[in-house]
């Protein structure tokens, strides 16, 4: 059986990412596409990405033991995807991933087949969005702002999430569909 698609949905902060995930995931067939949750230590809250919080000493016992696909840290916290992609893909299932910018040279060494996916959105849009969600604020906001990172990828495809979230999500679900 050929391997699922590996999509890795990357942007940067306040591109609406999670949101385009999230929408994407709603329209999309959960036998053919699945959406990896991200492990991370950072307390699981109501208006932030569904992911599994675990402390620090749990992701560390975790990673130790090779419990993850892909692990990095990125504005002191830790990430991780679950080896459980790695059966998914074996399954014949595509898998979406919430990556990371920073991380991607790692994760392609890793799956030189994956699919990056940029999503972005103007400057003044994504601060509009940082500042409404009210995680950062001062300087923690101008470096989430600044923080661009590099993206060489052959491959690359980028969603434009600038205006209606449902034309973002479409252009997702319409990639995951050809993937």
């Amino acid at each position: 059986m050929k391997p699922g698609a590996l999509f890795y949905v990357i942007g940067p902060s306040g591109a609406g990412k999670d949101s385009v995930i999230a929408w994407a995931r709603t329209a999309s067939d959960p036998a053919r596409i699945a959406f990896a949750h991200r492990y991370i230590t950072r307390p699981a809250t109501l208006d932030a990405e569904n992911h599994v919080a675990l402390s620090v000493d749990e992701f560390e016992a975790r990673r130790r033991h090779g419990w993850f696909a892909l692990s990095w840290q990125s504005h002191g916290l830790s990430y991780g995807i679950g080896c459980e992609i790695d059966l998914w893909r074996a399954e014949g299932v595509g898998v979406v991933i919430n990556g990371s910018r920073a991380h991607l040279a790692e994760a392609a060494a890793r799956y030189p087949e994956l699919q990056p996916v940029l999503v972005s959105a103007p400057a003044d849009i994504r601060e509009a969005r940082l500042r409404a969600r009210q995680r950062e604020t001062g300087a923690a906001l101008v470096e989430r702002l600044n923080g661009n990172v590099a993206i060489d990828h052959p491959q690359l495809a980028i969603i434009d999430n600038g205006g209606a979230l449902d034309t973002a999500g479409q252009a997702l679900v319409e990639l995951l569909r050809r993937g």
